[in-house]
């Protein structure tokens, strides 16, 4: 963050949301409680905000509405909008991330939750104004400079995955290190030449990152049940589940608006492409069994196979509320174990050779 102190607009009818989210931020940025949106768009004529909280429930214009508003006036439509509310339902959620809220908090407030949304939102704000910049002048850039753009679109990516686990409380490190393993799959996969149809065309400086945005989904999903420190009951699982629908729905959204950018359209669609099939596809399982589309043996993508095995590793080899952390050795031998019901077999062969390496990181990342 720079010297400048942030502007945060707060806007809810209930005096006490206020009066609390005052409170909070006072200490680190200027906050303006504004009671309706009404008199957030009068004082908006007058004061542009880094960031604005928005309930959804209020009288007269509803957070949805003010939203619209927001995002169809030139010059304000950047803002970025986090949603406060105190409804369960998901659904509604989702509509606002779909009307471009970047996220949702829950009232009451944690305070080292609401602090900690704001710090990277006004973080990933200001890489994406920097990017805008740079991508408006592109085709008049120097080699360096379009070095310095991928440097920021990597920031940004980098940002976007924290965020997903400051969330999920419960996996941290949990991105780094199926990256990790991906990467040692993907790069011996290259050197075997095993399914060198599939990766024909693959940029690995493109593809490995591209996994980070996996569990994008997950941003959708509500804390109580991503954060629940137990079992889920079947309704929660079902929830759940539904991260990997939700990822590709963001997924996709990004890159429509990335086709405005026509210099960036072949590298950011080929990213955000394998992004979107590993969100897809990694609960997939090769006997058929798996969500979302109970995808079977090679009809799964291959980013989707080699998911499976990082991301359940790392499952198995992470503690959980509800269990243990397993010895690398012991989620070895469950991996093999599932060659050819969860597994691809041919990516569990790679697995047994890399396995030493894969603990290394296991430890790496803890």
């Amino acid at each position: 963050m720079d010297d400048k102190r942030h502007v945060i607009m707060l806007v809810d009818d209930n005096i006490n949301t206020l009066d609390m989210g005052k409170e909070i931020l006072k200490f680190r940025y200027t906050v303006f409680p504004i009671p309706s949106g009404l008199k957030f768009f009068e004082i908006l004529n007058k004061i542009t905000p880094d960031l604005i909280l928005l309930d959804v429930e209020m009288p007269g214009m509803d957070g949805y509405e003010v939203l619209k508003r927001i995002k169809s006036t030139p010059g304000i439509c950047d803002i970025p909008v986090i949603f406060v509310t105190a409804k369960s339902d998901p659904g509604s959620e989702l509509t606002g991330l779909n009307l471009g809220a970047i996220d949702y908090i829950s009232k009451p407030f944690s305070p080292p939750l609401l602090l900690k949304r704001i710090e990277t939102h006004l973080v990933m704000s200001s890489q994406s104004r920097e990017l805008k910049r740079y991508n408006e002048h592109l085709q008049e850039m120097v080699q360096e400079q379009t070095e310095v753009i991928m440097e920021l679109q990597n920031a940004l990516v980098n940002s976007l995955a924290e965020m997903v686990e400051f969330r999920d409380t419960i996996t941290f490190g949990h991105i780094a290190r199926t990256q990790n393993y991906i990467r040692l799959l993907v790069e011996r996969l290259v050197r075997e030449g095993i399914y060198s149809r599939d990766t024909a065309g693959w940029d690995l400086t493109i593809v490995v990152p591209a996994s980070q945005l996996h569990d994008l989904g997950k941003i959708a999903i509500k804390d109580h049940i991503l954060n629940k420190p137990g079992k889920l009951t079947p309704e929660e699982f079902e929830e759940m589940k539904l991260h990997t629908t939700y990822g590709v729905q963001v997924i996709e959204k990004i890159i429509n608006n990335s086709m405005k950018h026509a210099a960036l359209n072949k590298t950011v669609t080929q990213f955000l492409t394998h992004a979107r099939i590993f969100a897809r596809t990694h609960h997939e399982k090769w006997d058929g069994t798996g969500y979302p589309g109970g995808l079977r043996g090679e009809e799964i993508p291959l980013e989707g196979r080699l998911m499976a095995v990082a991301d359940v590793y790392d499952a198995l080899i992470s503690e959980r509320p509800y269990k243990s952390a397993m010895s690398t050795e012991a989620a070895r031998e469950i991996i093999i174990g599932g060659r050819g019901r969860h597994f691809d077999p041919v990516l569990v062969d790679l697995f047994e050779k890399e396995a030493d390496e894969f603990a290394r990181i296991a430890g790496k990342y803890q």
